[in-house]
């Protein structure tokens, strides 16, 4: 982890739908900080600050830094955003306190490279992401910023599957704890499917050419 994120935020008293919704009117977010062995602290933040530091995808897998009225600071990832359904804003954000001797369970994303180097691509292949994302197991110092997923031998019609990635040291995938049967693919290289549509639209234009020479 090379970069740094801070969270300035405030304690709130007023809890429910009512209180959370005249924050959001100031421009401000909701959330929570739980975990530990510590009662959890509802706070707010300053919605812009939030909404750019949520376009950094490290964001989401960084051990992050709250800084509290009073001096006091927090250590917590990011555990939960609720989105409204309908509108670009945030309802609601969970963090989670972290210990440096403790493991945390996060999700990171993933990062796909060499697809365009592919064989299976360079064979005409399709790549096909079925996962974009995974969760791992690790102490907070070891955390990454994404899983590197490489296509570079990739052929037509083969798959990378969760036992396949080469982990950072320290880190592990949590989904293959559960046995052989979650070792699900995720990324694969199949032939470009050509639907019924455009077979039609090729075979009608072909025959109109052949109208039209006779």
């Amino acid at each position: 982890m090379t970069e740094d994120f801070d969270l300035i935020a405030e304690r709130r008293d007023d809890r429910g739908k009512g209180a959370s919704r005249r924050l959001r009117r100031v421009g401000r977010v909701p959330g929570i900080i739980y975990g530990g062995d510590k009662p959890s602290v509802a706070i707010s933040v300053e919605g812009r600050i939030l909404y750019k530091q949520l376009e950094n995808d490290a964001f989401y897998s960084h051990v992050l830094t709250v800084k509290l009225e009073g001096g006091s600071q927090e250590k917590v990832v990011l555990r939960d955003l609720q989105r409204h359904p309908a509108q670009p804003f945030i309802l609601h954000f969970d963090l989670m306190r972290v210990n440096e001797d403790t493991p945390v369970r996060v999700h990171v994303p993933i990062h796909f490279i060499n697809e365009a180097t592919a064989p299976g691509v360079k064979a005409g292949g399709m790549v096909n992401h079925h996962i974009v994302e995974v969760e791992i197991t690790c102490l907070p110092r070891d955390l990454p910023e994404a899983i590197e997923v490489d296509l570079v031998n990739l052929e037509m019609n083969e798959a990378i599957h969760l036992s396949d990635i080469k982990l950072p040291n320290g880190v592990s995938l949590d989904e293959l704890s559960h046995g052989e049967g979650h070792d699900q693919a995720v990324v694969s290289i199949h032939q470009q499917r050509v639907s019924t549509e455009d077979t039609d639209e090729e075979e009608s234009s072909s025959e109109d050419e052949s109208s039209e020479e006779s």
